[in-house]
C-alpha cells in the first residue's frame, strides 16, 4: 500500500478491542534474548518529500541514458492508460481465478487475451501464461518432444536467443532431452540449410525457428517449415508479438503452418523494469491442446443464455500429482496479461501494425546512417525487423564506453561468450521510441567514438 493509515488513536482502539495494553505484548511468546534492542544505527525517518527528495537523488546519478538495446527486451512507448487501468483493484491482483463465480471479469480478460494472441499466432489455442520467454520455449520443447512421441532431441538455431537456449537447456536435459545446435549462415546470418541436412536424425522431435532471429535477420521460414514437416519434425516457432502485426503469422508459414508458437509478451505494453517481470505466451494448434501446460479460460452460456467464463482443460494433476502433470508451472503472470491485453485493446490491429511499421523505419533509417560511419560494417546481407548487426574495426566494449560516456547505450557487445566467432560485433535495436534527433545523435557519437 502506498502508505499506512492508522493513527494513533486508532492503534489503541484495536488493542483495547483485542484487549491488550500495548503492540510488544501481541509477540510475548518470543523469548526476550532474540528480540531486537534499540536500532541506534538507523536513522530517524524522513517525511514524504524528504523521501522523494533523497530517492529523485539516487535515481539521476544513475542517469539517463538513450538506449539502443535490444536483445529479448524492448523499450516501447505505453500510453499511460495502459498502467492506470492494469493498477485498478479490480485487477491488480494476479491469483489465479479458480471461482468462476467470483472471478468473471478476470476470467473474461484473459479469455480475449488468449482470443488476440491465437489471431496474431494464426494458431488455435493459446494458454493464459508461463513466466517470460525463456520458460515458455522450454515448455514449447517439451510439449513438442511429448506429442512427437519417439524422439527426443530438438534442432535450436545458434542464432537464437543464447540466454533463452540456456534456460531450456537447464529445464529439459534432465528429462533426457538434448538440444543439437544449428550454425548460422556466416553470409546471411541464419539458418544454413546445408548444416541442417547434415544434422537432422530421426531422433529429432522438432525444429526451433525464431523468427525474426537474435541477430534481427528474417529467417526463409515457409522454406524450413516445409522441409522439417517433409521429414517427420514438429515446427516450433519462437516470434516477436510486436513483429507479428506485420510480419506473417507462424500458424501460416508454408503449406500447414508452424505447430507450436511461442514467444515473451514484454513488447505488450510491459516496461523494461529492470528485466521483469515479464510474461511468456504459448500458442499451439487444437490437436497439442492436452500438452499445453498453464491455463486456458473457455467460454460458454448459463442457463438464461448469458455468457461466462471458466478455467478449463487444466489438468487437476498439475495442483495435487506433480509427477503425472505436463508442466509444474501452475502459476501464472497475471498482471502482466492484463497489461498487455489492456494495450492490445486500445492500438487494435491499426496501431500495433503502426508500430511495427515505425519501428523497422527507423531500424533502416538507423542502420544506413551508422553503416555511412568509416569503420563501420554490415555483418549480414538479410532483411531485418528492427534490429542489426554491425561489424567494427575497433573493440567494441572500448566504444560502447565511449558512448555511455555521452549518455548514449549503443547496443549489445556480441564478442563475449555468446558469439565469439563473429569478431568485433554489436547488436543494435531501434523501437518507434526514437525520433530522427536520436540517430543523427547515434551516428556522429559513434562516428567520434570510432575515430578515436
Amino acid at each position: 500500500m502506498p502508505f499506512i493509515p492508522h493513527t494513533e488513536e486508532d492503534v489503541r482502539a484495536m488493542l483495547a478491542a483485542i484487549g491488550e495494553s500495548n503492540i510488544d505484548a501481541l509477540f510475548d511468546e518470543i523469548p526476550a534474548e532474540l528480540r531486537s534492542v534499540s536500532l541506534d544505527a538507523v536513522p530517524h525517518g524522513l517525511n514524504e518529500m524528504e523521501l522523494t527528495r533523497l530517492m529523485q537523488n539516487r535515481a539521476s546519478a544513475d542517469g539517463e541514458y538513450l538506449s539502443f538495446l535490444g536483445a529479448g527486451a524492448y523499450e516501447h512507448h505505453i500510453p499511460a492508460a495502459v498502467w492506470q487501468i492494469a493498477t485498478r483493484g479490480e485487477f491488480y491482483s494476479s491469483y489465479t481465478p479458480y471461482q468462476a463465480e467470483a472471478s468473471q471479469g478476470t476470467l473474461q480478460l484473459l479469455y480475449e487475451y488468449q482470443t488476440m494472441m491465437a489471431s496474431l499466432t494464426g494458431l488455435d489455442v493459446t494458454n493464459a501464461s508461463l513466466y517470460d520467454g525463456a520458460s515458455a520455449l522450454a515448455e514449447g520443447v517439451l510439449m513438442a518432444v511429448r506429442s512427437h512421441k519417439r524422439g527426443r532431441r530438438v534442432l535450436v538455431p545458434r542464432a537464437l536467443n543464447p540466454i533463452w537456449r540456456k534456460a531450456t537447456h537447464t529445464i529439459v536435459r534432465n528429462q533426457g532431452i538434448e538440444l543439437t545446435e544449428i550454425p548460422f549462415d556466416s553470409a546471411t546470418g541464419g539458418i544454413s540449410m546445408q548444416a541442417l541436412e547434415q544434422l537432422r536424425t530421426e531422433e529429432h522431435a522438432a525444429l526451433i525457428l525464431a523468427q525474426p532471429n537474435f541477430f534481427g535477420v528474417l529467417e526463409p521460414v515457409n522454406e524450413l517449415v516445409d522441409w522439417a514437416h517433409a521429414h517427420g519434425l514438429l515446427v516450433i516457432a519462437v516470434v516477436n508479438p510486436t513483429a507479428l502485426a506485420l510480419l506473417e503469422a507462424p500458424g501460416r508459414w508454408g503449406k500447414k503452418g508452424a505447430d507450436i508458437a511461442l514467444g515473451d509478451g514484454q513488447p505488450l505494453g510491459v516496461p523494461l523494469s529492470g528485466g521483469g517481470p515479464y510474461f511468456g505466451f504459448l500458442a499451439c494448434r487444437e490437436a497439442l491442446v492436452r500438452q499445453m501446460p498453464g491455463r486456458i479460460v473457455g467460454r460458454t452460456v448459463d442457463l438464461d443464455g448469458r455468457s461466462g467464463y471458466t478455467l478449463t482443460l487444466q489438468a487437476r494433476e498439475q495442483h495435487i500429482r506433480r509427477s503425472k502433470a505436463t508442466s509444474n508451472i501452475c502459476t501464472n503472470q497475471g498482471l502482466m496479461v492484463t497489461a498487455a491485453t489492456i494495450y492490445m485493446t486500445l492500438l487494435g490491429p491499426a496501431g500495433l501494425a503502426e508500430v511495427a511499421r515505425a519501428c523497422h523505419a527507423n531500424t533502416l533509417e538507423l542502420r544506413k546512417r551508422l553503416l555511412a560511419v568509416p569503420g563501420v560494417h554490415r555483418a549480414f546481407d538479410s532483411p531485418v525487423f528492427h534490429e542489426f548487426v554491425l561489424k567494427l574495426d575497433k573493440p567494441v566494449d572500448a566504444v560502447l564506453r565511449a558512448l555511455r560516456r555521452e549518455g548514449i547505450l549503443a547496443g549489445l557487445d556480441l564478442t563475449g561468450p555468446h558469439y565469439p566467432e563473429l569478431g568485433q560485433a554489436l547488436l543494435v535495436c531501434a523501437t518507434e521510441t526514437k525520433t530522427h534527433k536520436d540517430l543523427e545523435r547515434y551516428a556522429g557519437a559513434l562516428a567520434s567514438a570510432v575515430k578515436q
